[in-house]
């Protein structure tokens, strides 16, 4: 049962309580409702791929309080603090070079070394996160492949049942998702229009890159950007998909009863548990490539995983693992 929490001083609390006991709950803010996790919690931040239905672990949005407390956990350059100066609270996000000391889930970055970033300007969203006192990873609360939410009857329509709460904080007053802009490089480059303007985005840091089809992003291997990019997070060893069997030289990337004879284990859920398997996959990507070269391994291989429910996104994660390498 999906409760139905009233965005006052006791609805506040009693959803910022789920969210720290790693609970999914959604929340209005200026421009849809976001489907709200601990961003710091593994398994609950998966567990909004679940309730989604989400094919792809693309990044998630980090929300947060105000500006200071976003650029303890990303590296903010002059354009960004310009623009948070100008933009937020507001309908702005920012993507950023994660700090190496960053607790929000690699899942919620889908295992990149950057992060996508905001600060929310509704009045109960601000509540929520300040309650919370960790950032709250949320993308928009409807099924994947759906209109986005601006009434808390829409997130229950679609998602009653599947999360914990849903604040009803009233309808949204821009009602379209967050302008996304890329400032990993010198050159600001807009990843979807949104709540502000790129003219307004623009007066202040100069033009910026427009959004460009995915075939030409693969090409150039340009962006950091959801999708784009087919080996997207590569670990520096070949990744060997579908393992049956696997030899001394090789590194394990296990889900069940690990397979006999690796160099080293890493396994994603004894229990073939998908949510655990997802929210431990890019950590253990990362941990097995790191050992595995410690130990001179060759490779990692993978065992298979359902193609069902996350798994879907697991194993698209995984092939873009395994995809060739750019020269």
């Amino acid at each position: 049962m999906t409760l139905l929490l009233s965005a006052d001083e006791t609805g506040i609390a009693r959803a910022a309580a789920l969210l720290l006991a790693g609970e999914l709950v959604a929340f209005g803010t200026e421009t849809v409702y976001g489907l709200g996790a601990d961003a710091t919690n593994e398994r609950a931040v998966a567990s909004i791929f679940a309730a989604k239905g989400r094919p792809h672990f693309n990044p998630l949005i980090c929300h947060y309080p105000n500006a200071a407390a976003a650029f303890r956990h990303v590296d903010a350059n002059e354009h960004a603090r310009h623009l948070a100066a100008a933009f937020w609270p507001g309908a702005l996000t920012m993507v950023l070079p994660r700090h190496i000391a960053c607790p929000v889930s690699l899942l919620a970055g889908a295992g990149l070394e950057t992060l996508a970033v905001r600060v929310p300007a509704n009045a109960t969203a601000q509540a929520l996160l300040r309650a919370v006192g960790r950032p709250v990873a949320a993308p928009s609360a409807n099924r994947s492949g759906q209109v986005s939410p601006s009434t808390a009857e829409h997130v229950m329509e679609e998602l009653g049942g599947r999360i914990a709460a849903i604040v009803d904080s009233g309808p949204c007053p821009i009602g379209v998702e967050s302008t996304v802009l890329d400032l990993t490089s010198p050159h600001p480059v807009l990843l979807r229009p949104g709540g502000v303007t790129a003219e307004a985005i623009e007066a202040l840091v100069g033009p910026i890159g427009r959004p460009i089809p995915h075939a030409v992003a693969e090409a150039a291997r340009g962006l950091r950007s959801p999708g784009l990019l087919v080996s997207h997070y590569a670990p520096n060893l070949p990744v060997r998909l579908d393992a049956r069997e696997v030899e001394l030289n090789e590194a394990l990337l296990a889900f069940g009863q690990p397979l006999p004879g690796a160099g080293c284990v890493f396994n994603l859920s004894e229990s073939r548990d998908l949510t655990e398997a997802a929210a431990r996959l890019f950590a253990g990507l990362r941990w097995l490539d790191r050992e595995a070269q410690n130990l001179g391994l060759r490779d990692i291989a993978a065992m298979p995983v359902p193609d069902t429910g996350l798994g879907l996104a697991i194993n698209d994660r995984l092939q873009r693992a395994a995809a060739p390498r750019s020269s």
